[in-house]
């Protein structure tokens, strides 16, 4: 019998019973979907992302950044994406430029060329407090389609920030996978998003062809199962979680639920891990991808210890 439902039946009794029945004829019932591993998860793991192109070393979604990190053998990048009034696909976290350039509004509401005469470099600090990225020439804004096409050997993370409600929103998804088909990355890149309309929207462009992120409401529904005697019942929809090692006191970096999304076929990769002891922890129980703002921190570990 199996353990869940026998101590099921142990702790509640008879009221277990009625949801033992209901188990067993569920069990028998369901058949558990498991998705083909796409050609974006064939390469060697653990995947080593830059999170932003690594932003604890150089500017956000900057030139400086990916060339930074290119230099300590990142498998790919983890990067934002948001449309610009002329609908430009720009590599870009925040809704507005003020925290990260010299200049202000809403990246939704400026053109290319307005964010090009932007410095992206402006604000960011080295560890001694200096600005050595203000007026360089590698700290502008960047477009999707120049990341791509500039590190052909680099994977890409893709997180759409857009809102689905929003009209750039609306549009984003349809944009990005025209981009992705005209420039024939299907598998060099994953599209995720906070906001699951948004990878369902996407998905209807894209079916199968390209790798797809979970948001928010399928992982909270994969940790229900997994938490349940019901883990039968979940059919993934995403081939990879990208998700901290806790959220709201939930510990999601259990090895048993990393065990569970495996067998599933789901690559279960953990953002932002900045600290080398706590990627070899992850990596050790199972985690495929370290998305990092250091790609330093985890070159060294991978050279070190692996």
């Amino acid at each position: 019998m199996n353990k869940c439902f026998k101590g099921f039946l142990t702790a509640v009794g008879v009221a277990g019973g009625v949801i033992g029945g209901l188990w067993v004829s569920t069990k028998l019932m369901s058949e558990t979907k498991i998705r083909d591993i796409k050609p974006y998860f064939r390469h060697r793991s653990p995947y080593i992302f830059a999170h932003r192109g690594g932003m604890g070393l150089a500017p956000e979604h900057t030139i400086a950044a990916f060339d930074k990190a290119s230099e300590f053998n990142v498998d790919g990048f983890e990067v934002d994406v948001r449309m610009t009034k002329d609908e430009e696909i720009v590599v870009f976290h925040d809704a507005y430029v003020d925290r990260t350039s010299n200049g202000a509004g809403r990246i939704s509401n400026m053109t290319l060329d307005e964010l090009r005469a932007l410095d992206f470099g402006y604000h960011f600090r080295d560890v001694e407090g200096n600005h050595p990225f203000r007026e360089a020439e590698d700290v502008k804004i960047v477009t999707l389609r120049e990341l791509i096409q500039k590190y052909p050997d680099k994977l890409l993370n893709i997180d759409i920030k857009d809102a689905p409600e929003s009209y750039e929103g609306s549009l984003m998804p349809s944009l990005l996978y025209r981009l992705i088909d005209e420039l024939e990355v299907h598998d060099r890149v994953l599209v995720t998003s906070f906001h699951d309309e948004q990878i369902e929207r996407f998905r209807l462009y894209s079916g199968e062809d390209v790798a797809l992120g979970a948001g928010e409401d399928q992982v909270r529904n994969a940790y229900l199962a997994y938490s349940s005697c019901f883990k039968h019942l979940y059919t993934p929809k995403a081939d990879t979680f990208q998700i901290p090692p806790k959220y709201n006191n939930i510990p999601l970096d259990r090895e048993g639920f990393i065990d569970y999304l495996q067998s599933l076929n789901i690559a279960v990769g953990y953002w932002v891990i900045n600290e080398m002891d706590e990627m070899d922890a992850l990596i050790q129980k199972g985690a495929h991808t370290i998305v990092t703002d250091f790609p330093d921190i985890s070159h060294h570990l991978l050279n070190e210890r692996y």
